[in-house]
């Protein structure tokens, strides 16, 4: 791929930042949750952001920008900052926060492009603002600090294009802790860890495990991708990369998510979550957790590389034993796209805490 040069957008400027560390932003939306037990039992947990975090996140959101034109421009809207609610802000136990924004592929464009239609794109337009971003915080911000770096989708995209160029092999691996790529098909050769997207850069296999990367993509177990899935899938004699954050090591594990506790973005409003328990109980927290109702475990079949996610039914009938999260067009569950639009809420206490982890031991090898 031809290098692309750093845009000339100016990253010293507060408002082409969605989140930056020690100000009210996108990041310090609240985060309480609800965790709602299978008996219909409610508990309040509080979200406590970290005070002096020792390593740094850096994110890059996914396709979310309803402008009219192929590529978003560099306003901040609420699609960008209800997506950092969803996917970004929680990390703010373990790191200080970093998302700039960027001129996107816009789901405009996207939309286009799936009906047939497609409206004109500049592919390099997005990259090239998250170059001039990931330098102007190398070269102001880091002063040597660990990093994690954090996408989904066409911010997974943008990501892997940016370890290839800028991290894979070169000096700053070494400070980057971890990456997690979420909702992309990494590619890898058939059994390695190292090889496809990147030439040093190997898989997580431990929550310890640092200078590596997780990736993954959702679909219901009951519901494997389909032979026209968008995800899952890697070119001949490669396979994605399928990383459980609640198992890391493999086999199957319990999800900590956290869930929206109202409209899950994306969805048509057909596709809202029914009441969280019967009878009813109101919810005044932006999430909820669901305790010991979502398990997950890497599957590799004809169906691909993916991550399956098996639904609990309520034993005492007092919690719901559905979650809203597939993508939904003219009331049709497209299930191409799997569980999309929650993959980072469905793993969300797992990748948490696998950077607490991995937080210790970088700190720890850095002595």
């Amino acid at each position: 791929m031809t290098p692309v040069e750093p845009s000339n957008t100016d990253y010293s400027k507060p408002a082409v930042w969605l989140c930056w560390p020690g100000r009210e932003d996108a990041c310090t939306q609240p985060q309480d949750a609800t965790i709602i037990e299978d008996s219909g039992k409610l508990k309040h947990e509080a979200y406590h952001a970290a005070k002096s975090p020792t390593i740094d996140c850096f994110y890059v959101y996914p396709t979310v920008s309803t402008q009219t034109t192929g590529n978003s421009d560099l306003t901040v809207t609420h699609a960008e900052t209800s997506v950092v609610l969803a996917q970004f802000a929680r990390f703010g136990e373990q790191c200080r926060l970093y998302a700039p924004m960027y001129r996107q592929v816009t789901l405009t464009a996207l939309r286009a492009g799936i009906a047939g239609q497609p409206i004109p794109v500049d592919r390099n337009l997005g990259y090239s603002d998250v170059l001039a971003a990931w330098r102007y915080y190398l070269a102001h911000e880091n002063k040597g600090r660990g990093v994690v770096l954090v996408g989904h989708s066409q911010g997974s995209g943008v990501l892997t294009r940016l370890i290839r160029d800028e991290i894979d092999g070169k000096p700053i691996q070494a400070q980057m802790v971890s990456a997690i790529l979420m909702g992309t098909s990494l590619p890898v050769p058939k059994g390695a860890d190292v090889g496809g997207a990147f030439k040093h850069v190997p898989v997580c296999h431990s929550n310890s495990q640092i200078h590596c990367v997780i990736a993954f993509a959702d679909f219901r177990a009951n519901v494997p991708p389909p032979s026209n899935t968008r995800f899952g899938k890697a070119p001949d004699g490669m396979q994605a990369v399928c990383s459980n954050p609640a198992a890391l090591g493999g086999g199957s594990g319990k999800l900590d998510a956290y869930l929206s506790s109202r409209l899950v973005s994306g969805t048509e409003p057909g596709a809202q979550q029914a009441s969280w328990t019967t009878p009813a109980q109101n919810i005044d927290t932006p999430f909820v957790k669901v305790p010991g109702m979502l398990t997950g475990a890497c599957i590799n079949d004809e169906h691909g590389s993916y991550l399956a996610v098996t639904v609990h039914p309520s034993t005492s009938g007092k919690r719901t034993s559905e979650i809203t999260g597939d993508v939904v067009a003219n009331g049709k569950v497209l299930e191409d796209w799997g569980l999309h639009l929650i993959d980072a809420n469905l793993h969300m206490g797992n990748l948490v805490a696998i950077v607490a982890s991995e937080s210790k031991a970088y700190k720890a090898s850095a002595h």
